[in-house]
């Protein structure tokens, strides 16, 4: 029974995986740092979430076209990204809501 399942693709899981956490973490606050601050910067930080996740969905884009061209499982960077990203975005998501609900002392005053 063929899996599909090699080295490389196994290695393409983790890779686009750490490129998401990577471009997330380049482009947005810590999921702590989110919910300490939401009250003032709910819909800011959750902008920059957004930007994050739809750069992370180019990048796998062209990886799954990449590894569709070369006969590459076209799911590695697809599976990698996409777990990531779902991840991800639950950890922002409660962050944020959490920080609405239950407030907290700020790091950051106005």
């Amino acid at each position: 029974m063929d899996t599909g399942l090699t080295n490389n693709s196994v290695i393409t899981v983790a890779v686009y995986a750490a490129l998401t956490y990577d471009i997330i973490s380049a482009t947005n606050s810590s999921p702590q740092t989110t919910e300490i601050n939401a009250a003032a910067r709910a819909d800011t930080l959750m902008k920059w979430v957004h930007i994050g996740l739809a750069q992370c969905a180019l990048f796998a884009g062209v990886g799954i076209a990449i590894a569709a061209k070369t006969g590459q499982p076209a799911w590695a960077p697809a599976l990698g990204s996409g777990l990531a990203a779902a991840l991800l975005w639950a950890q922002y998501i409660h962050a944020r809501n959490a920080g609405l609900t239950n407030g907290g002392q700020p790091t950051e005053h106005y």
